[in-house]
Formats: structure tokens, sequence, C-alpha cells
């Protein structure tokens, strides 16, 4: 969950303090309880803070700083320890000779702390990483080199990392990986690594993944990746397609808001290429032929969950069996999986430590495996059989929107494909939602009913078919961000104990589109919690006339029950917004949470 950055640059390389506060400013949505940085240019000089990172820029001493070519940085969220001034990354030796940044989890740090405090190391914070500099600075007691040392210290580890190294009077950066990302960038003016490409793209967009196992070292005039056994390995360089803009706020007052209203540009690129008009077919070359005998499983997490429930019942009206697991619940002493399985992991990072287990498990016996993924060469991406790109460019705020639109998106396709479904009528319903989107964002009045609402006890959330989905994540949405108790249902369980909670102080949000069964019915649970004096805010398209039992209406163009839960999502994700933004809460970077959770 963590942020890490590392810089070695060559005789015309950048300022490295530069370099590093940039790239943790890119890294925040990972973790921002605390940061730091280890400049390692004639000896190593660490400076830390907790907080934000703007707390780190305010302590930095910038008179003493110019000219430094090699470091490294940390963003953290919180695991080990509170968030403190000690805590923070990154950590060091006893004596100063070796500095660590780290993210994931070392499983079994108790055991070495407990023998390294046995051999006479006092440790100065409450973190599972400080063992790692002692570790190192004992074997370089024993006399190994830098690079042997590290390697050493590595293999003690049991875990989940990605790490990197700096040492005094030694000009490179060690680094590794094990089930936590860490990727490599090449430039002219130097070498880089960081947790997530946005770390370094404003200088290069060439890029190299690091796999589980892999070393890396980083000097002024090489990069050298190494595998267990220190035998050099012959990377491939990759070109990412990202222009540095898209990961700055272009304007907008928050990241969040700038990624709801790029929804319209992201799902025209989820799009491109794949949808064909004149025949009524969905082509996903990338899937090869993908067939599934059984039943489909999506295993996910948080949002992604919810888009895996979409896929669920998509494929479920397709005529194919399907499933949906929260990935933390994912076993396969009780859930059958076998070779004749598909295995579809949703996963906007595509580093999602739980989701990672399950596609790791899957694999194990030898079901295909399908990632759903926004990340080019992420871990998903790799080890699955298939993998299905959403393509909604980079996302920043913790709170995920666009990806979760295109996830929904590039799961009617997956189905629609799977399911050898051709359909003129779906492939120009889903053209359509880009600009049914674009109508929402020009015209909602979200932002009138959060200035109504944003101080209620609690907010419900009700929708059907599609729509619960969607009800969940509109809760979620508000939780993550306003840190208001909320709430989604599906709209006939609200009379199996939910109702006791309603009230003129708990305002609920229905889903209701078109003039079906389902809506028929969602209406009457409306009528349900309007006989006890709560407050209705109606999202429809105006066909079933709910907004005669609503106190207030979010308009959401007319189309089709599979792309109606996309565009109504949207006016959920501004009411939430404008909800956070009434009570002033840090929208972007919500207490507690980080963006990639690359631990279990």
């Amino acid at each position: 969950m963590c942020g890490i950055i590392g810089y070695v640059g060559t005789e015309r390389g950048d300022d490295a303090l530069e370099v590093l506060l940039g790239g943790l400013s890119q890294l925040e949505y990972r973790g921002y309880d605390s940061a730091g940085v280890a400049l390692a240019d004639g000896g190593i000089d660490v400076h830390k803070r907790e907080g934000e990172l703007s707390a780190l820029k305010s302590a930095l001493p910038m008179d003493r700083f110019g000219g430094e070519t090699l470091g490294i940085g940390h963003t953290r969220w919180s695991t080990h320890g509170p968030p403190s001034d000690v805590n923070s990354h990154p950590h060091t030796d006893t004596d100063g000779q070796v500095a660590v940044v780290h993210n994931g989890i070392i499983e079994n740090y108790q055991q070495l702390r407990d023998d390294l405090t046995d051999a006479g190391i006092e440790f100065q914070s409450d973190t599972d990483t400080e063992v790692v500099p002692h570790l190192i600075a004992q074997y370089r007691d024993e006399g190994l080199d830098h690079e042997a040392a590290f390697r050493a210290a590595i293999d003690r580890l049991e875990g989940s990392y990605a790490i990197a190294a700096v040492f005094d009077g030694r000009e490179a950066v060690y680094a590794v990986r094990n089930e936590s990302p860490l990727v490599l960038g090449v430039a002219d003016n130097g070498y880089y690594l960081g947790s997530d490409v946005p770390a370094f793209i404003e200088y290069t967009d060439q890029v190299i993944y690091l796999e589980d196992g892999q070393f890396a070292r980083l000097t002024p005039t090489e990069l050298v990746v190494t595998d267990e056994n220190g035998d050099k390995i012959d990377t491939s360089i990759k070109t990412i397609n990202w222009d540095p803009e898209d990961a700055g706020k272009s304007g907008y007052d928050h990241y969040m808001l700038k990624e709801i209203n790029e929804q319209p540009t992201a799902l025209r690129e989820c799009f491109r290429g794949r949808l064909d008009e004149l025949t009524g077919r969905v082509k996903l070359s990338e899937l090869g032929n993908l067939e599934p005998n059984g039943i489909v499983t999506f295993v996910a997490c948080g949002t992604s969950y919810h888009a895996a429930m979409v896929g669920t019942r998509l494929l479920q009206e397709r005529g194919i069996p399907a499933q949906a697991f929260l990935a933390s619940e994912f076993n396969l002493d009780t859930v059958p999986i076998n070779p004749e399985s598909v295995v579809v992991g949703v996963t906007q990072s595509g580093e999602t430590a739980d989701t990672m287990r399950a596609l790791r498990e899957a694999n194990s016996v030898g079901a295909t495996t399908v990632a759903v993924t926004n990340v080019v060469g992420s871990s998903a991406a790799r080890e699955t059989d298939e993998v299905l790109y959403i393509r909604a460019g980079p996302e920043i705020s913790v709170a995920a929107t666009k990806t979760f639109a295109s996830q929904q998106a590039a799961l009617t396709m997956l189905a629609t494909v799977l399911s050898g479904q051709r359909s003129r009528e779906l492939v120009q319903e889903l053209r359509a939602v880009p600009d049914q989107i674009q109508s929402v964002l020009d015209t909602s009045s979200a932002r009138e009913i959060a200035e109504t609402y944003h101080g209620s006890d609690a907010y419900f959330f009700i929708g059907r078919g599609y729509h619960y989905p969607v009800a969940l994540e509109g809760a979620l949405k508000m939780k993550e961000i306003t840190y208001t108790h909320a709430e989604g249902f599906a709209a006939g369980e609200l009379k199996h104990g939910p109702l006791a909670l309603v009230s003129a102080d708990t305002p609920v949000f229905a889903i209701v589109t078109g003039d079906g069964r389902l809506a028929e019915k969602t209406i009457g649970n409306i009528k349900e919690v309007e006989a006890r004096g709560t407050p209705v805010v109606a999202v429809t398209d105006g066909q079933s006339n709910v907004e005669r039992y609503a106190d207030h209406v979010l308009e959401v163009p007319a189309s089709s029950s599979v792309t109606s839960s996309i565009v109504a999502n949207v006016q959920l994700q501004l009411v939430a917004y404008w909800t956070a933004n009434q009570l002033g809460r840090s929208i972007d970077k919500p207490r507690n949470l980080a963006k990639s959770v690359t631990v279990e």
C-alpha cells in the first residue's frame, strides 16, 4: 500500500530531491500517513515526517541541498505502528550506513527483531521494516559486500515486499520485489524505480517491470536485473502510453472530480476498436478463444467486487453460470475450481493482494485465469492466461470512479463475447453511454442535494437487479470520502431489518430506471420508507413516474437495463463528492485508506 521512489542520475542527471518529492506527490494515493527521503551523495541524509508530504516539505532544510543525484523516498500507509516521525521511512541501521524503504508486510519480522535484539540491536520504531537495515548491516559487519549483504538480508524475509536500499559511500540503489509492485524507469539522465509508473512518468515512459524474486542494481552507468542466484536477466523495455498531464488535476480542485468528469473519455477508450455496429459484434481479440465449460468465477475486492457482481449477472442472463467472491473469502477448500474452470480477477491496479492470491490459487490447479485490469504490465496482467484492459488511464484519487464505469463496460463486453451474442442494439447502447454520462455531468443537481443533506445521520442506497451493485457502490463512495455511515441494500431487503434504521435524518437514494417489474417493486419499497417520514432521492430516467413519490430527483437519460447502471452511478459519485466537499473532507486522501491494497 505504501509508495516508494528511487533515483540514480548520470553526470547530467536531475536534482535527486526534486525527483523524489515529485515522485512522492504522485504516489500519495498509495499512503499519506507520513513521508520521508534519504539522499546518499557523500553520506546518508535522512529526513522524514508524520503527515502528508507537505509536512515533510516544510521540514526540509532546503538550503542544505542542491545537486544530489542519488536517493530513495517513501510515502506510508501504516501497518506496523501508528503514524509518527519515528515510524516513518526510510529506516536505517544503528550507524546510519544503510537506509531502506519498503512496501508490503514482513511476516516473520517479530522473530527477526527478537534475534537482532538478542544480538544487542536497539530498535527505534514499531515497524516491521526496521529489521531490514539492521540485517543488512549485520551481514556487512561479517564482511559481505554491499550487494551480497542486501541479498543475504532479503533471503531471511518472509512475506510481501518491494524494497529499495542505499549505502553510505556506494553510488547505487539496490532493489527487490516479492508480491509487491516495483517498476523501473530508463532515461538518458538516469534510472528510476517506483511502486507505480506515475512516480516518474514526468521523466520517462520507458519502463521495466520486475517479477517476483528479481533484484535490480541502479548506478549512474547501468541498470542490471538479476535473479535470486545473481544471474543477469535479459529484460524488455516497454513504452507507457501516458502523457504526464494525464496524472495531473487539469485545473480541478480534486483528482476525484477530474476523474468523474473523465468518464466519457475513459469509456470511449474502453470501447475503441472493440465494437462493430455493422455486425453487432463485440471483438476482444486479446482474449483468444476463451470458452468457459462450467461456472465462471469472479474474484475481486471493494469497488471491483461491485463490478464483478455486475459481471456475474451479465453472464447469468446470457445462460452462462457465474458466481462472484470477495477475493479475501475465496478458498480452494470451499470453492470447487478445476482445470475446466475460468476464474476472472477484477482489479484496478492489477496488484490487489487478496485478488492476486486467489488468481494464483486458481493457476495452481490449472484453471484458466483472466485479469480485468487497468494497469499494463501489472502482476495480474503478467500472471494470468488472458488479460482484458479497461483502458481508463491513470486514476489517482483513492476513491475509484472512472475505473468502476470502465470495469462495468469491459465486463459487459466480456459477457457478450463469452456468450457468443451478437446484437446491434447492445452495441449501439454501449456507444451511447459516454454521451449519456456527459449529459449527467452537464446537468446534475447533485451539488444542491448534497447541500440539503450533508448533515444527515446516515445515508441509505437501494436498487434491484443491476442497480443493486450500484447501490452498494454509492454507499461505499459516501463512506470512503465523507466518513458518514452509509449502507447499500437490495431494495427488497429493506423490510427485513434495515427499515428499523430509517428516519427523517436518513435520506434514501433509490435507483429506478425503466418501467418494468423491478421498477414497480422498487417504487413499493420507496413507499415503505416514505410512510415513515424518510426523505427519498430518486435516481431515475422518468419512465416509472417514481418522481411522484420522491422529495428530489437526479435525472439520467433513458437507456437499457444493462447500461443504465453505468450512467446512474455517476449521479451517486457526484453526491458523495459534493457531500464530502460540504463537510471539508480530504477527498482524494480519505483517512486510513490507500489506493492500491497490496497487503492481505
